[in-house]
């Protein structure tokens, strides 16, 4: 219908309006509603192209990882109210989604020779305070012709990543540097934590054991070859290859640290999480932090 009135409304001088109505079989009265609907037409268009630059805007600042959910959170975060329908629709019309991943290798290698410590979080990745209880694995990023192996340290109250460690190898130290770092963060008295990770030899070494029992860590560790056991730290791999290996290519070990640091700063301060509230895991913790100040202000 509308190419009907448009075509109408560029000829109407030529042959007048009750003509063409009559021979395109439409209505005058109904002609005459679609101009008088023309002012409030441009305005939805010139609407549409303002979101659609800011949903642009945004899309790239999270370097094209973001879809509909988190693009829409962050639109009504920066400049208030729009329907998530809306931003489907703009973001489909410009070619623009968010990220899916590739199924990839697994990095876990299992000493079936050493006793593993006791699973004492049961799949629940969930803790209402920090530094309750933290989880951690090992996955592999391509650099040049060969890989380097990043062990994370995440808290499983804001998803915040405490602390990581990047190297050439897959050692012992990788995930003891990795547990340092997120001490360190942390203020360097974590006692009484829960450290959950897999059985990898790496998780089940005695230089690991000896770091724990220093700073106090009470160690976990689900069953072999289950993912779900260890599902938080698989999940934020999952993100982190999404994300930052999209269209990456590093040739040197200074470009992989490099990128995965700003990566990780981005992600604790910036990324959304949808289990947060699409709040970021930094805001978060502060968030968290406030309201229990508040209430021993109140007590």
């Amino acid at each position: 219908m509308t190419g009907r009135w448009r075509f109408i409304s560029e000829f109407r001088d030529l042959y007048g309006v009750q003509r063409l109505c009559r021979v395109l079989g439409v209505s005058a009265s109904g002609f005459y509603r679609w101009i008088a609907a023309a002012a409030a037409r441009a305005a939805r268009r010139a609407a549409d192209e303002e979101t659609a630059a800011r949903i642009e805007e945004i899309h790239e600042e999270s370097n094209g990882a973001y879809g509909v959910p988190r693009v829409t959170r962050e639109l009504r975060e920066r400049h208030g109210v729009v329907n998530h329908k809306r931003v489907a629709r703009l973001m489909r019309e410009r070619g623009l989604a968010g990220r899916h991943l590739r199924r990839s290798v697994r990095t876990t290698v299992a000493d079936r020779s050493v006793p593993p410590a006791p699973d004492l979080v049961g799949r629940v990745f969930a803790a209402p305070e920090p530094d309750l209880r933290w989880c951690g694995d090992i996955t592999y990023l391509p650099v040049g012709g060969a890989w380097m192996y990043l062990a994370t340290v995440i808290d499983m109250h804001s998803r915040r990543v405490v602390g990581w460690s990047l190297a050439e190898h897959m050692r012992a130290d990788l995930v003891v540097d990795a547990v340092r770092s997120a001490v360190a963060v942390r203020g360097g008295d974590v006692r009484g934590v829960v450290f959950h990770s897999d059985r990898g030899a790496q998780y089940t070494s005695a230089a690991f054991a000896a770091a724990c029992r220093t700073h106090g860590i009470r160690r976990s560790m689900g069953r072999v070859g289950s993912s779900y056991d260890n599902a938080l730290a698989e999940s934020f791999f999952a993100t982190l290859k999404r994300e930052l290996l999209y269209g990456s290519r590093w040739l040197t070990r200074t470009q992989a640290c490099l990128a995965v640091f700003a990566w990780m700063a981005w992600y604790n301060r910036r990324r959304r999480h949808s289990a947060l509230g699409y709040r970021s895991p930094v805001d978060y913790e502060q968030q968290h932090a406030s309201s229990v100040t508040t209430l021993d202000l109140v007590a």
